[in-house]
């Protein structure tokens, strides 16, 4: 249920006007008018929709996965701890590993505590079995045009995903779609960021060609970029995370918390099995949480592991807390929004479990405040020679040092960091 399909989807960059176009302000007034109906009109409605398939071929995967065996052992629980898999694969030669990734390949690209490498070479596996998949399904006639389009539109985005050098963390073609993707050297790094998106993320939204910077794949090579150029001496890796369900369009999925709470699972889940992945000593971690998925870190905030340095967010509806103190976190709080995002105008409240509380740029959130500027509307914060992808890449190398505040952004009343 959208409950915007004639004004387009704001959140996906879709249907807005752009800055400083006649009407921008008729369209905020008309856009926070329409999520308070929103909320209004679904007062009560707590349950959450779950748009994942049950079944599928991950599931099908994991029943073979559970119902089998290997060199003459029955095979780890999918769910056991990182620490537990890592064990079970350090009893394996590198032969019977890639054996197990042929074999399983959907469980073990997606299996925290599995070896890097091991987990690339077979979502390269799922992705090649997916995309041949998906090339029957354009030609199958018993499918409407619009699904074979569909078909035609994930079999492009599985062959872009299989490039050469690509390094794809974690794959599921069931329903939506959900993956992740590394960029840098994950074992090698030193410090991680991890780029959590919002609405409409799922595979065919993983990247875009056109407006590059509003997809994960984006938001994520140009943060890896940044860093790198910024400080070359600091060895960073930067992951591109949709590996959750997030909501679909604006309607009562996006104004709750229900996909915050399983995306918070899945993110503590992956931010555990860093350790194991990497050669040198725990990397430190920096998250940078877009829009919805600013509510995924602020659910995941009390259980995040100690490796988490720091939030940073940006054109955040919310965190579902009223002040960083709720969050339960040691990590730093940054936040930020540029004066274009319409976000600002989206009522901060919770109304029966809908809608995302307090609005983490204001002062009384605590929030330490990074400036924006350059960046224009709501998916505009990763673009390239904006302030704000500068102070991300500042957080992600540890270069407070370099954070910088423009004193004529009335967001940005920068708090310097305390050792």
């Amino acid at each position: 249920m959208t409950y915007f399909s004639a004004l387009g989807n704001p959140l996906s960059g879709t249907g807005v006007p752009p800055s400083g176009a006649p009407g921008i302000t008729a369209w905020r007034a008309l856009l926070a008018l329409a999520v308070v109906f929103v909320l209004l009109a679904t007062t009560g409605w707590t349950a959450v929709r779950k748009h994942q398939a049950a079944d599928g071929p991950r599931a099908a995967a994991l029943h073979a996965w559970e119902k089998g065996s290997f060199a003459g052992r029955p095979l780890p629980d999918p769910d056991a701890s990182p620490n537990r898999i890592a064990r079970y694969f350090a009893t394996l030669s590198a032969a019977q590993q890639r054996t197990l990734a042929t074999r399983y390949p959907l469980v073990v690209g997606n299996l925290g505590g599995a070896p890097l490498k091991l987990r690339y070479r077979a979502n390269h596996a799922a992705l090649l079995k997916a995309r041949d998949t998906e090339r029957k399904r354009m030609r199958d006639q018993r499918l409407t045009e619009e699904g074979r389009n569909q078909a035609g539109q994930r079999m492009h985005r599985f062959e872009s995903m299989l490039r050469p050098g690509r390094q794809i963390l974690a794959f599921d073609p069931t329903g939506r779609g959900r993956a992740a993707e590394v960029f840098g050297d994950l074992r090698d790094a030193q410090r991680v960021s991890v780029v959590v998106p919002g609405v409409d993320t799922e595979l065919l939204t993983f990247e875009r060609s056109a407006r590059q910077y509003s997809a994960p794949v984006g938001m994520a090579e140009s943060l890896q970029r940044q860093q790198h150029s910024a400080r070359p001496g600091v060895r960073t890796a930067t992951i591109a995370w949709a590996d959750y369900t997030a909501p679909a369009g604006l309607g009562v999925d996006a104004a709750s918390g229900g996909p915050a709470q399983d995306g918070a699972v899945r993110l503590n889940r992956l931010l555990r099995t860093l350790p194991s992945t990497a050669a040198a000593a725990s990397p430190e971690v920096a998250l940078f949480c877009h829009s919805y998925g600013s509510v995924v870190c602020g659910v995941a905030a009390p259980e995040l592991p100690g490796s988490v340095t720091d939030i940073a967010v940006a054109g955040s509806p919310g965190m579902r807390a009223d002040n960083v103190a709720q969050l339960g976190t040691r990590a730093r709080v940054w936040a930020m929004r540029d004066r274009d995002d319409w976000i600002a105008d989206v009522p901060h409240m919770d109304v029966g479990g809908l809608g995302h509380g307090a609005d983490p740029v204001a002062d009384a959130f605590g929030a330490r405040h990074l400036s924006a500027r350059g960046a224009v509307g709501h998916t505009g914060y990763f673009v390239p020679h904006t302030r704000s992808l500068d102070n991300f890449a500042a957080i992600g190398t540890g270069s407070y040092e370099d954070i910088t505040c423009d004193s004529s952004d009335p967001h940005c009343s920068f708090v310097p960091v305390v050792s």
